[in-house]
């Protein structure tokens, strides 16, 4: 395993109920981003769900701030998120999409050296909120990868490859220049779309977070309980991980592909959320 880098008064778990009200509220947005065709419109409620999902975890870091007495304080946890069968192509691309969603959504992660498996660590309602945008996004980022390889326009572009040949009983090395295989264009399309979806994540996390800590009335509050947070998570996995060795995403010697790159880039700029009844499971597992 490599590292990647309370209740209510009715016995209800208050962490359960924000946990439900926000995940429903998460699903109207991405059911309004996949239902227009606008992009703009689109960008703006994807940025919308991922600002609701960073508030929501900031309620729920107060209410845990506030647990007193007999009341159940949340804490935090490990759950395994199943990215494949071992040996499956894409298995690298699909694992850092799903980590790129869990830096956005303070959620931890190790992951297993075939990248079949993700150890997500941090409190539950953000990791359902981790499950929920990977398996709409893994569905657009197939997609998209998909029909940008049947349009061809990676046959175009050349990249060096290392080829060795024996010669008079000796093995010679040669660099020579090899159209783009599309197993290449794929895995560089999913690298630029898996790291732009990062970036739109982190910046819509972070507009949230300047909003909630500049409340003049509860800024010092949510401030301190943030960073209460944090700390409480990165004790947690210090305790339980037992990661060694550092994960390296996509291996450089898939090769390199610029327009595939920027085709994958494009298209995570205008990546729609939603839930899809594609995949068989709500974590997006590959199939065997």
């Amino acid at each position: 395993m490599l590292g990647c880098g309370s209740r209510h008064r009715d016995g209800r778990s208050v962490a359960g109920v924000s946990s439900e009200k926000m995940l429903t509220r998460i699903g109207g947005l991405l059911r309004q981003a996949e239902s227009t065709d606008n992009e703009h419109e689109s960008a703006a409620f994807m940025a919308a769900a991922q600002r609701l999902a960073t508030a929501s975890s900031i309620d729920l870091a107060v209410a845990r701030a506030h647990a007193t007495g007999r009341e159940q304080r949340v804490t935090p946890t490990q759950r395994l998120v199943h990215i494949g069968e071992p040996g499956k192509r894409g298995l690298r691309t699909y694992a850092q999409l799903f980590l790129v969603i869990a830096a956005a959504n303070d959620v931890q992660c190790d992951i297993a050296q075939t990248s079949a498996v993700v150890y997500a660590y941090g409190f539950a309602a953000d990791i359902d909120v981790c499950e929920a945008l990977y398996t709409s996004l893994l569905v657009q980022m197939v997609r998209a990868s998909d029909t940008y390889i049947k349009s061809g326009t990676y046959r175009s572009e050349t990249t060096v490859r290392t080829v060795v040949e024996r010669r008079g009983g000796r093995r010679v090395t040669s660099r020579v220049r090899r159209p783009v295989a599309a197993v290449t264009a794929r895995l560089n399309f999913q690298t630029a779309y898996a790291a732009r979806i990062g970036q739109r994540l982190a910046d819509a996390k972070q507009e949230a977070q300047t909003e909630a800590v500049s409340a003049p009335e509860t800024s010092a509050e949510t401030a301190l309980v943030l960073r209460g947070k944090e700390l409480e998570l990165r004790d947690y996995y210090r305790e339980h991980s037992t990661a060694r060795g550092t994960w390296r995403g996509v291996k450089a010697t898939a090769g390199h592909s610029s327009d595939a790159r920027r085709a994958g880039d494009r298209a995570a700029r205008t990546a729609r959320l939603g839930n899809s009844p594609e995949l068989p499971s709500p974590r997006g597992r590959i199939g065997s």
